[in-house]
């Protein structure tokens, strides 16, 4: 079996058996392969073999994306997927030992996540209601679409992904497919639920006026009548994020930042928010309580004589 016959049977035992996510696939995908390529380089075109390899074979590929300007961030998700595909080397008695294990992680910078305060997410509102009022399909769905977002903090790819079977729009509540197909059931509030009825009503109407069938298993689609695609809603939202706030380089994600920053700030409990957002852990939800505790100071910095 060549190196490549490895990396290949890899890829298909997280696709069948591990039931892992398509983007995590292909992110492994690439990462794989650019090691493959590297490690040609690394050996000068001879012959290597994954029981060859060493830490420090491991350390040059690290160095090699850095030069490449890898962010830190991109770069562990590499080392992650090394470590992954060694695990499974091991496992298959491929390598006796995993090199990727005794290279350490790069140190990741912290950072808070870019969110809209209370008036941003108005004038946001404002923008799409006064498109959506001409009554106009794609803008319909696109304030539906930012509401749902506000309302729930899912991210693109689960809002993308849903279903009308996973809308109840009476009991006010969506089942979500987070990472790695975990399900959770998030509630919609008020607003965001009148917002998705006129799109269906919209929806219903722009179709039966057209000689077009659409999708009967998507929620959101486009005008073509098929699931609307992850760019097409990223392109969407990020036009009314760009009228709100040119400079501030707001994204489809800061509307989850802004979710949870809203809610910790009203006082929401951290288990709870963690719940809503999907995280395994809650450190990962931990991040926003950083957000909430900066603003916090700036408020005292503002406002206290002393400070």
């Amino acid at each position: 079996m060549s190196d490549g016959d490895e990396v290949r049977e890899y890829l298909m035992h997280l696709a069948k058996e591990r039931d892992v996510s398509p983007n995590t696939i292909v992110a492994y995908t690439r990462d794989l392969s650019e090691f493959v390529e590297y490690l040609g380089h690394y050996y000068g075109g001879g012959e290597w073999s994954w029981q060859g390899i060493d830490r420090l074979a491991m350390r040059g590929f690290l160095a090699h994306l850095q030069r490449k300007g890898l962010a830190k961030r991109s770069m562990s998700r590499t080392l992650s997927a090394l470590r992954s595909f060694y695990r499974w080397l091991h496992l298959n008695e491929v390598v006796d030992a995993n090199p990727a294990r005794a290279v350490q992680a790069p140190k990741l910078e912290k950072y808070l996540p870019g969110y809209l305060d209370r008036a941003q997410i108005d004038l946001l509102f404002q923008v799409a209601e006064l498109k959506a009022q001409e009554g106009k399909f794609p803008d319909v769905r696109n304030l539906a679409i930012l509401e749902l977002f506000y309302s729930t903090g899912m991210r693109l790819s689960e809002l993308a992904g849903i279903n009308r079977a996973d809308l109840d729009l009476v009991s006010q509540q969506v089942k979500v497919r987070g990472k790695g197909r975990k399900e959770r059931i998030v509630p919609i509030g008020d607003t965001a639920t009148l917002a998705l009825r006129k799109y269906e009503s919209a929806r219903d109407r722009h179709f039966g006026e057209r000689d077009v069938k659409p999708e009967r298993i998507a929620f959101f689609l486009a005008r073509t009548g098929k699931r609307i695609g992850v760019r097409a809603v990223q392109l969407s939202v990020t036009a009314f994020l760009s009228q709100v706030d040119e400079d501030a380089g707001l994204s489809v994600h800061s509307l989850r930042h802004t979710f949870a920053t809203h809610l910790l700030d009203a006082g929401a409990d951290l288990r709870a928010v963690q719940e809503l957002l999907g995280h395994a852990s809650v450190s990962t939800t931990q991040i926003y309580t950083h957000t909430s505790v900066e603003r916090l100071k700036q408020v005292y910095q503002q406002a206290h004589p002393r400070a």
